[in-house]
């Protein structure tokens, strides 16, 4: 039974959270600061630790620096659990050797998948560890990066910088592809036309998210366009710098397979919805998606065109303004102009 160190100072959540643990079969070890949590870590060697970030005595931070800098403690999995979800938090903690980040409130099965998948990497990395031991010394190039979050610091240090105004165009479809980007700011959507000349959204890419992957063979062609919803800032790396990377650095490319591997299943997610929901459903979850990508809170308004609405929902756009009419009479959002502001967001979810 593998073990969870959980460091989190609000006791409703540490309690729920310590008792959905328990009930997938994990041995729940608690805390209510980060300095008794640092204590339980060297303690008892737990195999993952999901911490908080703002806690009294010690934040989470300084939990992981001070992990980080014991042996016995810097390669335990270190996901962080907060309601920050600035670009610039989320990487200050990423540069600190945390795992993973997941934002409140959390999905209890998000949760899961990010405990579970962390600790079926570190089981991997620690049989990679162990077969270069085995090998002649010099037998094999060390690793220059270490985890992903690395090769997102090797983007933001080197990357060509490139700004784009909201609307402007970065790649179109069947236009040769030689870059792969990491988004540093802004919202990116990825777009194709369908056979009637519509214009159907396939993704939504944030602060963070890597754009551009087709094949890592150059000149291949884009098969899709990429346009800027927000103003936006990238940077951009050659195909053929990532490629000598991930040639000399295993850790990073089963990193970067299981990323692609989850961005495909919420394309999946996003398709079938398209294809089965109702009308209604689908501009409900629409809203709700842009409102998480552009990481608005329920209170904010969400300014986006109509158009981009309907495509990512797979409908018309005049059924999207009828449809947004009904959700503003039965009080579930307000529109003003081209803003939407979600005034129920429970029943908003449950809209079918």
């Amino acid at each position: 039974m593998k073990t969870v160190l959980l460091i989190e100072d609000d006791t409703a959540l540490r309690e729920n959270t310590a008792e959905l643990l328990e009930l997938s079969d994990y041995r729940v070890i608690t805390s209510p600061n980060g300095k008794i949590g640092i204590t339980k870590a060297k303690e008892e060697k737990p195999d993952i630790i999901v911490c908080d970030i703002m806690m009294p005595e010690v934040d989470g931070y300084g939990v992981l620096e001070a992990l980080s800098h014991d042996s016995m403690t810097n390669q335990i999995p270190f996901i962080f659990l907060s309601a920050k979800t600035e670009h610039k938090e989320i990487r200050k903690g990423m540069d600190l050797g945390a795992d993973d980040y997941l934002t409140k409130p959390f999905d209890e099965d998000d949760l899961l998948s990010a405990v579970e998948s962390r600790l079926a990497k570190a089981q991997i990395i620690s049989k990679i560890l162990q077969e270069k031991t085995e090998q002649p010394k010099g037998s094999e190039p060390e690793d220059r990066f270490k985890n992903l979050n690395e090769l997102k610091n090797f983007f933001d240090d080197h990357g060509e910088i490139s700004e784009y105004k909201k609307g402007e165009v970065i790649y179109r479809e069947e236009e040769h592809s030689n870059k792969i980007y990491l988004i540093l700011k802004g919202v990116i959507k990825s777009h194709k036309m369908d056979e009637s000349g519509k214009e159907l959204i396939t993704a939504l890419y944030k602060a963070d998210d890597f754009l551009g992957f087709t094949s890592f063979m150059d000149n291949v062609p884009y098969q899709e366009s990429a346009s800027a919803v927000e103003d936006s800032q990238l940077a951009g790396i050659s195909k053929t710098n990532l490629k000598e990377i991930l040639e000399k650095s295993k850790n990073i490319s089963l990193e970067l397979m299981e990323l692609l591997t989850d961005n495909l299943s919420e394309i999946k997610e996003q398709l079938l919805q398209m294809a089965y929901s109702s009308v209604r459903k689908k501009t409900a979850q629409t809203i709700l998606q842009f409102a998480e990508v552009l990481n608005k809170k329920p209170e904010e308004s969400i300014k986006i065109s109509r158009n981009d609405l309907a495509s990512v929902a797979g409908i018309a756009t005049e059924s999207l303004i009828r449809t947004l009419s009904s959700f503003k009479k039965d009080g579930l959002i307000e529109i003003e102009g081209r803003n939407i502001r979600i005034i129920d967001l429970h029943g908003l979810q449950l809209v079918e």
